[in-house]
This record gives structure tokens, sequence and C-alpha cells, in this order.
């Protein structure tokens, strides 16, 4: 069995290595191929890597563009290697502009293709069903609402849950956390995550830095952890925070983003799925992003919800606060942080939400996402 899949950025290489773990269930000596970070790799036992995962970890025009050649040069290295030598199967999961464009190729190839994680049609570019409906032949969705999308064009879909929902307890006490990071067991944490990507950290460190310096004069004893992706994000982070970084009492930590939420009072980060790990870790948090000039005016034409955070999506109104654009500034987020040292009950309020998240993505994903191979394969088999 050769099963081919490309992940883009950390998240997709574990949401994508569950699947991979439970297939290997099924397919015991399969050979898998693509682009799939560290936790796919761990998972598959055998992996031919094509491209790196750092390629596709790209947000907003401005940066896509930047990387365009490295990019189209994947592309043609992955359809002509999968042309060449067909896969059982193809696997795309999340980045959807270069996977739907990949399945696309394949499938008109006629190799089964399923893409994992949805992309948000209901938010925007409800144009590109067509096309995602061109070039996969299997959908499977982290969250219920989107799976209605599909089943109303009557194209194949599975609700999968989040495996995030499945990996993280119900309930997440602070102490073990600090104690594996090696933290006093008292005092107070805020967490600072400002992305996995180069532009997200290019963009939000310093604001993140004069959040945490304003939140200091208010609470001189709190200290932030900064968890960094990889050693690229940690160079960007420390060349963008500059003099900051001696005037804050800050725990930079080489990846551990979850043990660093998980031991933080409070967490301020990027709009991505560290906002769904912080809720269901059911911690309180402050959402804040921004994009290059340019990107940010097309979306803002574009978006149709009103909201970036999938605590907010997945609750359907605002629970936690979110600050984009210009309005992510230091006194906006530094605000909305104390509050929740100065209001406890708000914390209270926003676990009550969160444990309703939780049980209702908590699905046995990685089984869900096998079966839905099983059933596509067993289509083309006919």
């Amino acid at each position: 069995m050769k099963i081919a899949i490309v992940a883009g950025e950390l998240s997709g290489d574990m949401i994508g290595a569950g699947l991979v773990r439970e297939l290997k269930q099924h397919f015991p000596d399969a050979v898998f191929s693509g682009i799939g970070g560290p936790q796919i790799q761990a998972a598959a036992g055998e992996f031919n890597v094509v491209c790196p995962l750092e390629l596709l970890s790209v947000m907003g025009l401005v940066d896509v563009l930047k990387r365009y050649p490295a990019l189209r040069r994947c592309f043609k290295r992955l359809s002509q290697t999968f042309l060449d030598n067909p896969p059982d199967i193809f696997i795309g999961v999340d980045a959807p502009d270069f996977n739907l464009r990949l399945e696309r190729v394949l499938k008109q190839a006629g190799i089964p293709t399923l893409h994992y994680v949805s992309p948000t049609v209901w938010a925007w570019r409800e144009y590109r069903m067509k096309k995602i409906i061109a070039s996969c032949d299997w959908m499977l969705t982290l969250f219920p609402f989107e799976a209605s999308y599909y089943e109303k064009q009557g194209h194949p879909v599975t609700f999968t849950g989040h495996p995030l929902a499945q990996q993280i307890p119900l309930r997440n006490p602070p102490e073990p956390a600090r104690e594996s990071l090696g933290l006093p067991l008292q005092g107070q944490y805020i967490a600072l995550l400002p992305g996995s990507r180069q532009g997200e950290v290019s963009r939000l460190t310093r604001p993140f830095l004069e959040t945490a310096l304003l939140l200091l004069k208010q609470k001189p004893n709190l200290r932030f952890l900064v968890p960094l992706a990889n050693a690229k994000m940690r160079q960007i982070f420390q060349e963008q925070a500059g003099d900051l970084l001696t005037k804050l009492p800050l725990e930079l930590l080489d990846g551990q983003a979850r043990t660093a939420m998980t031991a933080a009072d409070a967490v301020l980060l990027a709009s991505g799925t560290a906002t769904l790990e912080a809720a269901l870790i059911k911690r309180p948090m402050v959402i804040a992003y921004k994009l290059s000039a340019l990107t940010w005016l097309l979306a803002s034409r574009l978006v149709k919800v009103p909201w970036v955070g999938q605590p907010n999506l997945l609750a359907g109104k605002k629970i936690v606060p979110e600050f984009l654009q210009k309005e992510a500034t230091a006194e906006n987020m530094s605000a909305a942080l104390l509050a929740y040292f100065t209001q406890p009950e708000t914390a209270t309020l926003l676990t009550a939400h969160f444990d309703a998240i939780h049980q209702q993505l908590k699905q046995p994903a990685d089984e869900r996402a096998a079966t839905a191979v099983l059933q596509l394969l067993a289509q083309y088999s006919k």
C-alpha cells in the first residue's frame, strides 16, 4: 500500500499523524511519502520526504508571493513524483490552496483524493466549493457545522471531530506543567504565542512584548512563557524583540506550546489552531492577528464571519476578546488580559463555554478519518 500525504504546517502535521497511525493498523506495510513534519514521519515509520513542511507554512498574499517560486517547484516535484509512481490514495491535510490544486491533478489521473480539514468556505470565498468538489473525492471536517455545506452539495463528507479534543483531558491543572518546565509552582504566568509562521512572529512579537510590559507595571510578579515552534521562529522573535528581551521576565521555550499554555493562568496568542488548543486546556485567552496591509485590505472585503478565533466561531458568539490589525495594540490586549485577573468570574464563565466545545468535538477523529479512507479505497476498487 502506497499512501501519499501532504500536510501544511505544524497543526496539519499533528492532525495527519493521528490518521497515519490509524492507517498503519490497517496497512502495517504501508509506505508513506510527500510532505510531513516530525509527527507524521514518526507515525509512518518509513516516510519519503519530497519537500519540507516549512515550505507550506505561509499566511497571506504577500508571504505567498515571496515564496511563490519555491512553492511552484515543490508543486511540480510532488505532482510529477505521484504521477510517475501513483499512490493508492492521496491525502491532503489543510493547506487548501496548495493541496486542492494538487488533488485536482491527481484525481484527473485516476488517483483517489481525500482532503482533511475543510477550507473555510463558510467564512469567505464560497465560490471555491465547485473547485473543492472537482478536486477531492472525500472531505473530512473537524467541526460539525462544516459538514452541512458538503451534504447540501451531495459530496461525500465525514465529520471527524477534532483530534485535539481527544488528546487533551477535560481538566488540566497547571502544577504538573509548571513542574515539567522547571518553574515554581506558585506565581502567575501568561503564555505568549505569536504564531508558528514567519509573518506572524514578525508582526506580533513587538505588540505582544509591549503588552507584557504594560501588564508588568500592573502586576510586577507576572512571568511570561514564550514557546517558539523552531530555531527559525526563535531567531525572528529575538530579532523583533530587541531591547525588550532584557526588560521582561521571559522564559523562551523550544516548542512545548501546549505545556506552556497549561502552565499559564492566561494566554495571549495568534489566531489559529492554538486558540482551540487553549480552549480545550480551559485557559482564558486574548486572540490577536496582523496581516500585511494588502492582504488585510483584500480579506476584510471578503470575509463573511464576525470573528476569527475558533472558540468564538464554535460558540456562535464572542466569548473571548479578539484584536485584529490596528486594534492589536498593547493597551487593548493588556486591558483584556488584566480583566481575567481582576474579574475571576469571567474566567469561570469561559470554562463552561470551553467544556461545551470540548464535549462537542471529542469524537474518535482518527478512527473516523481512517474509515473514510477505507470507504474511498473500496469505491475505487469496484
